[in-house]
């Protein structure tokens, strides 16, 4: 590929897509995007006159295309495993939207595909690329919070209209799927992977078939724990905290920052209390670049391989353990 564009194409014309990743693909100067493909060849066209590319009517046609070399894949949980694997069958590089699957096991499937076919395949979990984490990190390394008790992550918000995909069970998957990862993968970035989940509960809609939220109690083996909530029946919050034996650290906007907002990191001690504002900064065209970086130079990207597999063994063991209860 030398030092010529990434060539894009991408797989669905989701809300996501229009918000915060096109416009995080159009602006890298390393990427070139060459077609949208929607079932709807309206849709397609709509978002092709905003962004560039040629509309394209189905998925399979924008796969079957010779001068795409990546594609961005932003359609719903529950059909990612399908077309992220014709994709990788194509010859392609694959940026996944969040989750990469919903069970470990199509995951791994997806991975070692990858893998076999010498393709990069990442996971566009795009709270992770953002600076602010990398500073909450600093702090505890440095000692600032001392020991490390005990990390609260959360990530809720209202309900949406009645037709969201999040509420149908075979295509958006539900809160678990769809919402709880983030405060899953916040969980094993600062405890690592060898959690125990000591309970969990997921509040289940029967009319719809989906959980709409759930809490789970999480433990590592010398006994630092994690309590995690989400869902889509509450007033919005995105928030974590790590509780050490010294003080604790509060990331007051962890998951959805827009690239204007300034991060504020607030630090709890006993006699004193700082809040440190970082600088503004776009998550979504910090995952681009490493998506870029990962295919043009093999730079690992963090949100790729054994990171993902084991976000979807820890959900797994989350929804397994799961005691529930009907929603509200």
């Amino acid at each position: 590929m030398n030092g010529s564009p990434l060539r894009f194409g991408v797989v669905g014309c989701a809300s996501i897509a229009w918000r915060r990743m096109l416009p995080a693909l159009v602006a890298n100067p390393d990427v070139r995007l060459v077609a949208i493909a929607s079932r709807d060849a309206a849709k397609a066209a709509r978002f092709c006159d905003r962004f560039g590319g040629e509309p394209v009517a189905g998925y399979g046609e924008l796969l079957d295309r010779p001068d795409v070399d990546a594609v961005y894949v932003p359609l719903p949980p529950m059909i990612h495993t399908e077309w992220v694997e014709r994709a990788l069958l194509a010859g392609k590089h694959v940026l996944s939207e969040k989750p990469l699957a919903p069970t470990e096991a199509e995951a791994t499937a997806l991975v070692e595909l990858a893998s076999a076919r010498d393709l990069a395949l990442v996971e566009s979990f795009m709270f992770l690329c953002h600076s602010q984490h990398v500073t909450v990190r600093k702090l505890v390394a440095d000692g600032v919070i001392g020991e490390l008790r005990n990390l609260t992550a959360e990530f809720a918000f209202p309900a949406k209209a009645s037709a969201d995909i999040r509420y149908v069970p075979d295509v958006g998957g539900g809160a678990l799927t769809d919402i709880g990862v983030y405060p899953v993968r916040t969980a094993l970035m600062y405890l690592g992977s060898d959690l125990e989940v000591v309970g969990s509960t997921l509040h289940f809609d029967p009319a719809r078939g989906v959980d709409l939220g759930g809490t789970a109690l999480l433990s590592t083996p010398n006994g630092v724990t994690a309590q995690l909530t989400f869902g889509m029946e509450h007033s919005y919050r995105s928030r974590y905290e790590l509780w050490g034996s010294a003080g604790r650290v509060v990331v007051q906007w962890a998951y959805t920052p827009p690239p204007t907002h300034s991060p504020l990191i607030r630090i709890e001690q006993q006699d004193r209390i700082e809040e440190l504002t970082l600088p503004p900064e776009d998550q979504f065209g910090n995952v681009v670049r490493a998506f870029v970086a990962r295919v043009r130079d093999g730079i690992p990207s963090g949100l790729e391989g054994d990171a993902v597999l084991a976000q979807a063994a820890l959900v797994d063991r989350v929804r397994a353990s799961a005691v529930v209860r009907p929603s509200r």
